[in-house]
């Protein structure tokens, strides 16, 4: 379809992204290769970041779908609208990606609906087809097309994991909260603060972490610390936007929260 504008779908200014492995070579050696990838780890550490910063890199177009429990099938592949004129087809985002050559990024694929995620099958192989039945039509995907899915396999129950016949067609790089001197660097990089704060918040966020399990169902992400930052930026006292973008977020329970806020206050004095 050449009335699609590809230009709309390119990443113009490199996302800041800080490697922590070999995840960079790693991915480009799937992408040539065009193997569907898997990225799992724990929310906010990174993982669309690191998909917008290597189709930068790569040049090529990103059609990023936000997956979520009401998602149908036609909400990926297309579907059929009224108009004055009729009816006509209308592409969804998972078929313009595989038309034009784009990487479409399914973040948060368990979210959808586990019927949903079967469309997905036949452009995981050899075939690298998408079959559109309502419209009867098969799609060869064009040769730079690559699907690349995502989720969070910490925080998932057993009802909502991916079937073992997805899960193996795809290639799968783990993601984790950087290192501290790391994620310090990324913290003080994308917040625009100093490194002594930035170091402060990663204490922080450390403390959560450990909780992970033991009253938290997650820890505070990267994600997160550089809110905190951007706060304290705009003027907010350090504790308070310490307690605004990393405690009332993450839980509810009075203990987590008095056990959280005491390390705020220490760390921050």
């Amino acid at each position: 379809m050449t009335d699609i504008d590809i230009e709309q779908y390119k990443v113009t200014e490199e996302p800041f992204y800080e490697a922590q492995e070999d995840e960079i070579a790693s991915y480009q050696a799937a992408y040539e290769a065009r193997l569907p990838v898997m990225i799992k780890g724990p929310t906010g550490c990174g993982k669309s970041r690191f998909i917008e910063h290597m189709a930068w890199k790569l040049g090529k177009p990103l059609i990023t779908v936000a997956c979520n429990e009401d998602m149908t099938a036609s909400d990926l592949v297309g579907r059929y609208l009224l108009d004055a004129n009729g009816t006509r087809w209308l592409d969804g985002p998972l078929t313009v990606a595989a038309r034009i050559g784009a990487i479409c990024y399914l973040d948060e694929i368990v979210e959808a609906r586990q019927d949903t995620t079967v469309v997905i099958h036949p452009l995981t192989d050899h075939r690298r087809q998408l079959p559109l039945d309502k419209k009867g039509e098969l799609i060869d995907a064009h040769k730079d097309f690559q699907l690349v899915i995502s989720y969070n396999p910490g925080y998932q129950s057993l009802m909502k994991d991916l079937k073992q016949s997805t899960k193996q067609r795809f290639t799968a790089l783990d993601f984790d909260y950087p290192d501290s001197k790391t994620e310090a660097a990324i913290v003080e990089k994308e917040a625009g603060t100093d490194a002594e704060t930035a170091g402060k918040l990663v204490k922080i966020a450390h403390t959560a972490r450990n909780l992970k399990g033991h009253g938290l169902d997650e820890g505070i992400s990267t994600r997160l610390l550089v809110y905190a930052a951007t706060l304290m930026n705009k003027g907010i006292e350090a504790k308070a936007a310490c307690r605004m973008a990393l405690v009332r977020p993450i839980t509810d329970d009075a203990d987590i929260r008095s056990t959280l806020d005491h390390s705020i206050d220490s760390i921050f004095g």
